[in-house]
């Protein structure tokens, strides 16, 4: 199950919160509302003709499980004085995504972003554009962090990767190997990072991506880059400790497994024939 995160922005003065998943962003209708005078609820704006047209519209572009059979019964009806419809009532009978009312710890009543910015314009089109306005701003915050955090776990790899290769030098290379047989070694013990961490070679990567640049390690996301930093330095240890390569796979693919699902919650495969302990 992915985390929810909560984020918050100011909005000409009004706290209104983002929530986020692995997916895509919510943003807090109940909180804009709060900048609308009057007493307004969010179902008057549901009740409106045009704003059903345009969910409508919006589930069938981005929903392939919208019920078209309900919306159209719930359309029919939209902008008499008798009909009253609420958001969850909406959820229910369409099968919408686009909005959700939520209880609990982010609890109030949300929407993608696009169907917010709708809203927004009911609010007013000045408060619309200063909610599009701060909306970017937070996700090229949140794009600039991501960014920082990917090249600084690729440079803590990158760091580990020299005291990895000084140990293969120091215990694993003889005197006299020709510069390509040590070339060899410093490839092997690379692809042992690689079937530890990721679960294929350098070589078996590129087969199955050939229309990628770079490598597997360029495309790795922020938890693989920090684990295969932790587990370069402790493959050297290993090979100090004058470790056979196979125990040693065994073992960093174990902490592997183990780091990963502490940093993520999704476990990678163990390797055949071992079980994670």
């Amino acid at each position: 199950m992915s985390k929810t995160k909560k984020s918050l922005i100011e909005v000409q003065g009004t706290p209104v919160s983002v929530i986020s998943d692995a997916v895509t962003d919510y943003i807090s209708l109940t909180d804009m509302l709060r900048a609308k005078d009057g007493d307004f609820f969010i179902s008057d704006w549901l009740r409106n003709r045009n704003t059903v047209e345009f969910l409508g519209i919006w589930e069938s572009v981005f929903n392939p499980d919208f019920n078209y059979g309900e919306f159209a019964t719930i359309k029919s009806q939209a902008g008499l004085n008798s009909y009253k419809i609420s958001v969850k009532e909406w959820v229910e009978k369409t099968k919408a995504i686009g909005l959700k009312a939520t209880a609990g710890r982010y609890g109030g009543t949300y929407a993608h972003p696009d169907i917010a910015f709708e809203f927004g314009m009911w609010i007013s089109p000045e408060f619309k554009i200063f909610l599009v306005k701060e909306f970017r701003r937070l996700k090229d915050d949140e794009n600039c962090r991501l960014s920082q955090a990917w090249n600084l776990n690729r440079t803590l790899s990158k760091l580990n990767y020299r005291i990895h290769t000084d140990a293969i030098q120091a215990h694993l290379i003889p005197a006299e190997v020709t510069p390509a047989q040590a070339a060899m070694t410093y490839a092997s013990e690379a692809d042992l990072l690689n079937v530890a961490l990721f679960g294929k070679t350098a070589k078996q990567w590129r087969d199955a991506n050939p229309a990628l640049d770079g490598n597997m390690r360029d495309h790795a996301d922020i938890e693989q880059l920090l684990v295969l930093a932790n587990i370069e330095a402790m493959n050297a240890e290993f090979i100090h400790m004058n470790l056979p390569q196979g125990e040693r796979l065994k073992r960093l693919n174990q902490i592997a497994i183990r780091q990963m699902q502490t940093l993520t919650a999704r476990a990678l495969p163990t390797l055949p024939g071992k079980e994670a302990t």
